[in-house]
């Protein structure tokens, strides 16, 4: 009896040791040691979670001893941990098997093994790291297939994005969709990004008609579920200084050059006594400043319950120019809110807001007389200051009547922009049962800007109209723009499997887009005291000579549906298809509607079963997708006349003004379609250490839409305000290779290594130009020279035609035996260029221009490197571009303008030199445009290079600070280039007639780029 009862108490105590709970808080660290937020702790066969809070704590309560918890975090490994205690702490460790990462592709998400698409990812990690002005700038050298090139290097300025190539000559920029609605990537704060998703083939035809040119979708930070309130904040500080400078003729290099000129065709010289000159001014050191100041300050407040999420940030960036001082500057603030609400289990609200405004001052810059133009010509010789310490005015005679003192020209720059924006989103979720989920949001932007610009009343030489900068009569403009959009989405989901193997997605929606706005702009003549103090229209009273005010109204509308289907077998056979079909008002009747369908497909071919299981191989997929995409972006109302041109008649002895036709209308006018292909792979190997990613691609964009083509002589179209027509008129071709290969590898506990490599090799060729010559012209060179560039059949868009040389003539036994080159202005003598004649008919003529360069890249490559040791990372980041060509334009052709110390090396007699010609002031041809020219603009820079040391967690946890993080950092440390000009990267077309874009066709030439500056930089990192 007694043994039997003494059974009972063993089995009562160790039932009840066995169902004993207790509350279990715990840590949880990465492998370094740091806190990790956010991490999904869940108890096993359990509906019971949470989320660790800001400084990696957790906490479950009535957890019986024994119980497995999971924890999940992205970028780390799963794992598992069984309940031994009330308190554990947790190290998770970085996962290199990112295919179960969520990837956003446009009304919906995927897995990363399941995608179809050529899709690439850019995270916040990078963007902390490179620490960009502007977003753009991170994309450069990261993604494959992706190029981004400057239009300048002044504060604020737009940086141009192509994706895999340049297929037409308007709008070639890719369309931004920023959590849902259409965006502007270029002011938004870098830190209020999660990631950066670029779609780049067939997988964008979701989007239709604005998928075309490639589509960015932007994710901003949200709050965390179940976690404490996190305040992050950033800053760093800087200071800029040019990256380059050209190597020009010192005052006594220019003197001794300028008398051989003159000698040369038989004048007297105009330095008699060069010996007192030595260095004399050097403009770009007078131009250009140093230590000048970038601040760069971010707060960012988030946090969330079980049912809502927070993030609240704001942003300062204050930087100055490195040319012109407080005549050129960018200030930019932002201010940003989001919220998602679970309002029941079948309703989910969600909002994101961002308020924008930035102010920014110009000078005048990337064209003929530009200030770092001025700065090139202007001799040493000259000083900036006269002896009644006037700045100095620069003759005519010489110079030519647009070279002025570059710091007269920044002194009288007055001009002022401000824009301010609020663009957002509303969205709201709703499962109507389990797999269905109807989602609807409308997005928003509604902007205003003010420009002001003021001419002051002076002159840059004596008399009046000598120099086409001077002002004879002071005037003022101001401009007020407001431009508005919204979207409303409204699309469902629904999610189901099939026999267990079998998964389907579809998606179903429609969008509607309204587009609208309007601008004024006038001009005010006579301003009081000729001062920037008193511009201001409502002060002038001057009798305008002309129309003086200017503006348009505006309206577009897109009505849109769409359909996607995905489906995979086993999550190994994967497909999908979509079409929408858009209509817009941009296109006349009959052409209003387009239809955009693409199907995408892959294959995992590692998890078949004759693959088998490999150290070496862990994960291969082929996958490939074809579809058509459209474009649209021209100006509006291109198909019919509108009475928008100036017009001037005379009635009763005076002037009149009234309204006159605008542009020729084309009825016709109907969208611009690419035809995609891409075939790729995806690999990892090695256990997942190596990841491997490549694509051939060809996107063929037919009717393109090209703008002011010719079609008649007789309507007008050079009068003010007229034009000729936008026209379907061209094919264009871009194809090429991408790849890229990355490797990481975590050593230890205190080591680890990431390192990146991408490539992209890339093909253009026009197919076709239906505008009855066969090619069309643009850009600029030289003064009164023909357009150097063009589209034409079989070549580059954009190419340049010009004449190619074959070496200096050395004696005129040479000049005699070659073709005449009188056509070209003059006859050749000893030391000239010697022309080629292409067409071999006996002489040099316009007849014998070809193709003799083009400023797109053969190829295009990016190398970054991260370590991390202890508390000390490293990173570096390299950005490369192969055969690009530039002309150099900003030599201004001119007897006395200053020269580039190239030209030490010139012909002086038979052997001297056969790549530089003479110095004369006689009549040659060797100004004519030529390869002599086009260079070779390949580079090598290195975009980024940081250090930085984190504090032990130990340490300042006692603060309650989870992370504290010092840097130091440069960014454009060195470009390795033979270019001779301020930046191989820039590239900068004249503008087309939509007043945003820019065409290709004259794009690469060089008028003295302001350069991109170098940065350097010390920040810091605080989360509390």
């Amino acid at each position: 009896m007694k043994s039997k009862l003494l059974l009972m108490v063993l089995l009562l105590f160790t039932s009840f040791a066995f169902s004993q709970t207790f509350d279990v808080t715990g840590t949880v660290l990465d492998g370094s040691g740091l806190s990790l937020p956010g991490v999904n702790v869940k108890v096993k066969s359990s509906s019971q979670s949470t989320t660790t809070d800001f400084d990696g704590s957790f906490k479950l309560s009535g957890v019986p001893k024994g119980t497995i918890i999971v924890l999940s975090y992205i970028g780390f490994r799963t794992q598992e941990v069984a309940v031994t205690g009330p308190k554990i702490t947790v190290k998770l460790s970085e996962d290199a098997r990112s295919l179960d990462e969520v990837v956003v592709i446009g009304y919906g998400s995927q897995k990363k093994r399941e995608v179809t698409g050529a899709v690439a990812v850019l995270d916040s990690k990078t963007l902390d790291i490179l620490k960009p002005a502007r977003i753009e700038q991170a994309l450069q050298g990261t993604i494959s297939g992706v190029n981004v090139t400057t239009q300048s290097g002044s504060p604020g300025a737009p940086l141009d994005i192509r994706i895999r190539g340049i297929a037409t000559n308007g709008q070639n920029s890719p369309t931004v969709i920023i959590d849902g609605y259409v965006g502007d990537l270029g002011i938004l704060n870098p830190n209020d990004i999660e990631t950066i998703t670029v779609l780049k083939d067939a997988q964008a035809a979701i989007y239709g008609t604005i998928g075309a040119n490639g589509i960015i979708l932007v994710t901003t930070k949200m709050g965390k579920k179940n976690s404490k309130t996190k305040i992050s904040f950033n800053s760093y500080t800087g200071f800029q200084e040019t990256s380059r400078k050209i190597q020009m003729l010192n005052a006594t290099e220019y003197a001794l050059l300028l008398n051989e000129s003159y000698t040369n065709g038989g004048k007297p010289v105009l330095y008699p006594n060069v010996s007192g000159l030595g260095k004399g001014t050097n403009w770009q050191d007078e131009v250009f400043k140093t230590g000048v100041p970038i601040l760069n300050s971010d707060l960012t407040i988030s946090g969330g319950s079980e049912k809502i999420t927070y993030s609240v940030s704001g942003s300062h960036l204050d930087q100055e120019g490195i040319v012109g001082g407080d005549k050129s500057g960018f200030l930019r603030n932002t201010a940003r809110i989001a919220l998602s609400a679970d309002l029941s289990e079948k309703f989910k609200l969600r909002t994101n807001v961002i308020y924008t405004y930035f102010t920014r001052k110009t000078l005048n810059e990337n064209g003929l007389g530009s200030v770092l133009f001025n700065a090139l010509n202007v001799p040493a010789t000259m000083t900036p200051y006269d002896a009644n310490g006037e700045l100095t005015k620069v003759p005519i005679a010489g110079f030519g009547n647009e070279i002025i003192n570059p710091l007269a020209q920044i002194e009288n720059t007055y001009n002022d922009y401000n824009y301010k924006k609020i663009n957002g989103n509303f969205g709201l979720d709703y499962k109507i049962f389990k797999g269905f989920t109807l989602s609807s949001s409308i997005g928003f932007n509604t902007s205003n800007s003010e420009s002001k610009t003021f001419a002051k009343k002076l002159l840059y030489w004596i008399n009046p109209s000598d120099k086409v900068f001077d002002v004879l009569r002071s005037s003022v403009n101001q401009g007020a723009t407001n431009d508005n959009d919204y979207s409303f989405d409204l699309f469902g989901t629904y999610t189901t499997k099939i026999a267990e193997h079998h998964n389907i997605v579809a998606t179903i929606g429609n969008t509607i887009y309204k587009q609208w706005g309007n601008s004024f702009n006038a001009t005010g003549f006579d301003v009081p005291n000729n001062s920037w103090e008193y511009a201001d229209i409502s002060l002038t009273r001057g009798v305008p000579v002309a129309v003086n005010t200017a503006g348009y109204v505006y309206d577009q509308r897109r009505l849109s549906y769409f359909g996607r289907v995905q489906y995979d077998y086993k999550g190994k056979y994967l497909f999908s298809a979509m079409i929408r079909r858009d209509a817009s008002t941009k296109f006349g009747p009959g052409n209003k509607v387009g239809y955009f369908p693409s199907l995408t497909a892959g294959w995992v071919i590692s998890d078949e079963n004759f693959f088998g299981k490999s150290e070496t191989f862990n994960f291969l997929k082929f996958r490939a997708s074809y579809g058509t995409l459209g474009n649209d972006q021209i100006p509006n109302y291109g198909y019919i006349s509108l009475l928008n041109g100036e017009a001037t008649y005379v009635f009763g002895g005076s002037l009149a003004s009234g309204q006159a036709t605008g542009q020729v209308p084309n009825p016709d006018l109907k969208w611009e379609e690419a035809k995609k292909f891409d075939a790729g792979l995806d690999l990892k190997l090695f256990n997942d250490k190596v990841s491997i990613v490549a694509d051939y691609f060809i996107d063929t964009r037919k009717d393109l839409l090209i703008p002011n083509v010719p079609v008649s002589g007789i309507n007008g179209t050079g009068a003010p305000g007229a034009s000729p027509p936008t026209v379907n008129a061209g094919t264009v071709r871009n194809s090429g290779f991408e790849f890229s290969i990355d490797y990481k590898e975590k050593f230890s506990n205190s080591f680890s290594l990431s390192v990146g490599y991408n490539v992209t090799f890339l093909k253009n060729e026009v197919l076709e130009v239906n505008n009855g010559t066969g090619f069309i012209p643009g850009g600029a060179f030289g003064v009164g020279q023909l357009a150097p560039s063009r589209m034409e059949v079989g070549k580059p868009i954009g190419y340049f035609y010009g004449y190619k040389t074959d070496g200096i003539f050395q004696n005129q036994a040479e000049v005699a035996a070659h073709p005449s080159q009188l056509a070209l202005g003059a006859n050749a003598a000893p030391g000239d260029l010697r022309f080629v004649d292409v067409n071999g008919d006996g002489k040099i003529d316009t007849q014998d221009k070809t193709n003799i360069g083009d400023p797109i890249p053969e190829a295009t490559m990016g190398f970054n490197l991260q370590l991390n040791y202890k508390n000390v990372d490293f990173a570096l980041f390299t950005f490369a571009s192969v055969g690009n060509d530039m002309v150099r334009n900003y030599e201004r052709t001119v007897t006395n303008a200053n020269r580039l110390n190239y030209v030490l090396d010139r012909w002086t007699g038979e052997g001297t030199s056969n790549s530089t010609p003479r110095v004369t002031t006689g009549a040659t041809a060797n100004n004519v445009f030529s390869d002599y020219f086009v260079e070779d603009a390949s580079y090598l820079r290195i975009q980024n290079i940081q250090i930085g040391y984190s504090l032990d967690p130990k340490v300042t946890l006692k603060a309650g600070i989870t992370k504290l993080r010092l840097y130091a950092g440069v960014n454009n440390l060195y470009t390795f280039t033979k270019y001779k000009g301020f930046d191989p990267g820039a590239s900068f077309g004249p503008q087309n007639r939509d007043g945003v874009s820019q065409s290709p066709i004259g794009a690469g030439i060089d008028y003295g780029f302001y350069p991109v500056p170098r940065t350097y930089l010390l920040g810091l990192n605080i989360n509390f």
